[in-house]
């Protein structure tokens, strides 16, 4: 009995000579049906073509079998995997920090991170942390989680409810399907707003009329 020295997995794709079965359904390398045949008389062809037959069903009663070329077959494959994979969303959990006693303006700082992670596809776990004798009033922590699963009502959606560990407490939230990322609107207000018109220049002042009219009134008073 010869020695495997390249053991191969059992759901391995069966090629040629390792395809064991009574009859087997052909399909050749043009994709006509050629017929149910023993698997001897579907290889023959197959040389005769310089290719391989493959077992592409092997569920299926009888197993359906290819004429290909079994190397250019496992390169579309590999190639479509790795195509695959190089497009595959990797989401991350991303994690945000609050302070029990957080100000308006950083709670507001970091609402606009969640909502930044969350449109990229991200989760985003809220963490609360509480220090001494904030141990003794989790139930601000819950509020400002409540409060906050409730202004991401319409981008976010809360995965657990607002849950304490020790000194933490945290709650996952997930993109809401659907919601997308609003960006802020440039300022138009010169565009919008009424058209300006040029104001006419100045009228001249009397008293310089009045000095450049006297030349002409002296030269026509005849002299004496």
């Amino acid at each position: 009995m010869a020695f495997d020295r390249n053991p191969r997995r059992e759901d391995r794709t069966r090629v040629n000579e390792r395809i064991r079965v009574r009859e087997v359904r052909v399909i050749d390398d043009t994709g006509e049906q050629l017929g149910i045949m023993p698997p001897q008389q579907a290889l023959t062809i197959a040389r005769q073509k310089g290719l391989d037959l493959v077992e592409i069903a092997a569920t299926a009663n009888p197993p359906v079998c290819r004429i290909m070329d079994f190397g250019r077959y496992q390169y579309q494959e590999q190639k479509r995997a790795r195509q695959a994979k190089k497009h595959q969303k990797f989401i991350e959990v991303k994690e945000i920090k609050f302070r029990p006693k957080v100000d308006e303006h950083d709670y507001q700082f970091k609402k606009k991170h969640i909502e930044r992670f969350l449109a990229d596809g991200d989760k985003v776990k809220a963490t609360i942390f509480f220090r001494g004798r904030e141990m003794a009033h989790p139930e601000i922590g819950r509020r400002i989680l409540q409060r906050l699963i409730e202004d991401l009502t319409e981008v976010a959606i809360a995965e657990t409810a607002p849950r304490q560990e020790g000194n933490q407490m945290h709650t996952i939230l997930s993109g809401r399907a659907g919601a997308k990322r609003t960006s802020p609107k440039p300022a138009r207000e010169a565009a919008s707003g009424p058209a300006l018109v040029p104001s006419p220049g100045p009228a001249p002042a009397p008293e310089a009329a009045a000095v450049a009219a006297e030349p002409e009134a002296a030269e026509s008073t005849p002299k004496e």
